[in-house]
């Protein structure tokens, strides 16, 4: 058993095990992709931001219940493995929450974008309504973190925190960057944003922690992300 020395080791844990569910569980794949797609929607169609609340809230059940069924699964397997009613009651009672939490967040994205009024609201919002800055940040970032996850795992190369075929702090330097130059409008700012990105970046490379090659690739996936989200918004 692992004992964990410190918060960080902590957090490397409860990120392997995020990892893991999703290597492992096909659903947990398509859960991932679902809340990308389900994000550029609410970004697309100007979900406010209790609206976003209510989205990621919702979809964060999906994962955690499909986590926790992983979780009943290795116990169980762990414990027997032979068939014994008990063993298949526990995995179905575990399966079963996820589905009850997945009908939960198809019944709010009905209410979120399929209902009448609130798709005349959404008309409007598209032709008067910008989203607000926040959201299109926090939409990006998520959706920057889950590409830097996916590099991580078909990558096969280094950990979530150290090397890896995409610099992930490169990615979010860059990212940042576009940011502040998308919302600011200045150039001197825009100026200062692009050189902590820069620096960002060369220490991952004079760290010997991610080669030229990765380091421009995340600053890449950053540049076109932002390009998109911003232009949709």
């Amino acid at each position: 058993m692992r004992i964990a020395k410190n918060p960080l080791d902590s957090f490397r844990y409860a990120v392997e095990g995020i990892l893991y569910t999703f290597r492992t569980q096909k659903h947990m794949r398509f859960h991932f992709f679902s809340v990308a797609l389900v994000l550029l929607a609410g970004l697309l169609f100007r979900l406010d931001k209790a609206e976003m609340v209510i989205l990621l809230f919702t979809v964060s059940l999906v994962l955690v219940a499909e986590m926790f069924n992983t979780a009943v699964e290795a116990i169980v397997d762990l414990i027997t493995d032979t068939y014994h009613p008990l063993a298949k009651l526990a995995k179905d009672v575990a399966a079963g929450a996820v589905l009850v939490t997945a009908v939960n967040a198809i019944v709010v994205g009905f209410l979120l974008f399929l209902t009448e009024q609130h798709l005349d609201e959404i008309r409007l919002n598209l032709h008067e309504h910008k989203p607000e800055p926040i959201v299109t940040l926090v939409v990006g970032t998520v959706l920057l973190l889950l590409i830097i996850i996916l590099g991580k795992i078909f990558g096969r190369k280094g950990s979530l925190l150290h090397g890896g075929i995409i610099s992930g702090h490169s990615a979010l330097g860059f990212f940042m960057a576009m940011t502040i130059i998308f919302l600011s409008n200045n150039l001197l700012m825009a100026i200062l944003a692009l050189s902590m990105a820069v620096l960002i970046a060369q220490s991952r490379v004079e760290g010997r922690i991610h080669s030229l090659q990765e380091v421009l690739l995340g600053a890449l996936i950053a540049v076109l992300l932002a390009g998109a989200i911003y232009w949709l918004a």
